[in-house]
């Protein structure tokens, strides 16, 4: 991460009628239901919330063990006042049945399956953390499924740093149980007085879901995400990858990221020919959390502006 300077690179930019219909217009995330797709024999769970017919659905890809609840309620419904906004889980996560898959690959496929089951003909993907490299697999896969992306706390194939992951969480967890701060409080957020806080202020806006609350991650699925998200990071780089994309990309990190170390943001945003890069001050995995308003208000801009 030494000798990366904070960039701001300027941001600039039709939903599937079953989802149009299905989205509620109450801009409570808290009472928004599950609904569920059978994507070959497994059904996998969303949620969908806002509506709007002129613009391609924004899809969610959620983090490392995370599940629907697990989404930061003021976010998920500032993102809803302009766009329907439709929050995926994938295999062997919280209400979605089946094995949790172990690669990114599988991951992709389920979520390619899930997209072709909603009948979407052009979708934009907000792919955070696990769910950044879920969403680079999309676009690889499926390019022509894909108008514009969003990579929050994220890399590429070879990615510094993600084979940390156990450690990391094992440190965090013991500090977790010695301090009384939650898990997640020291995992996102930097240990500065501004970043402690955040954290503090992000886990009361999660997992208050009053209709359908989902179980957490079993270890088994823990284990099997853990497995994807390190061997992704194993896996050689793919900078032909990365430079084949022709979507408009908005990457998005905060300045010390322990999850996914900030250089990778930078990695993508040298090797996407089409990125612009955000990163927030004195923020790190959760950035997009601690900065939500600012961080939809970004969002905006990159979807609706444009290029």
């Amino acid at each position: 991460m030494n000798g990366i300077k904070k960039s701001l690179a300027p941001a600039v930019a039709v939903s599937d009628s079953r989802v149009a219909q299905a989205a509620t217009v109450v801009a409570d995330y808290s009472r928004t239901p599950n609904q569920y797709v059978t994507v070959e024999g497994t059904k996998l769970a969303y949620r969908t919330l806002g509506n709007r017919s002129d613009a391609p659905p924004l899809v969610l890809f959620q983090h490392f063990t995370g599940t629907m609840d697990d989404w930061d309620q003021s976010m998920i419904e500032e993102l809803a006042k302009n766009r329907t906004v439709v929050i995926f889980e994938n295999a062997g996560i919280g209400a979605s049945e089946g094995k949790t898959p172990d690669s990114v690959a599988t991951m992709a496929h389920y979520a390619e399956g899930f997209l072709d089951a909603l009948h979407f003909n052009k979708v934009d993907i907000l792919g955070f953390s696990l769910g950044g490299a879920v969403a680079q697999q999309v676009l690889a896969d499926r390019p022509e499924l894909v108008r514009k992306v969003i990579l929050v706390g994220t890399g590429p194939q070879g990615a510094e740093g993600f084979k940390d992951l156990p450690n990391i969480i094992s440190e965090n967890m013991k500090e977790s149980a010695e301090t009384n701060v939650p898990l997640k409080a020291l995992l996102f957020f930097t240990a500065t007085p501004v970043g402690r806080q955040s954290g503090l202020d992000f886990v009361k806006r999660i997992n208050h879901h009053k209709v359908d609350p989902e179980p957490v991650a079993s270890q088994e699925a823990t284990q099997a995400q853990a497995k994807a998200w390190i061997t992704w990071g194993l896996t050689p780089a793919n900078h032909a990858q990365l430079a084949a994309i022709k979507q408009p990309v908005l990457v998005v990190n905060g300045n010390d990221d322990l999850i996914a170390p900030t250089v990778n943001s930078h990695v993508l945003y040298q090797h996407i020919p089409t990125a612009q890069l955000i990163l927030y001050p004195d923020s790190g995995h959760g950035s997009l959390f601690q900065y939500h308003a600012l961080f939809v208000s970004h969002v905006n801009t990159f979807l609706d502006g444009v290029h």
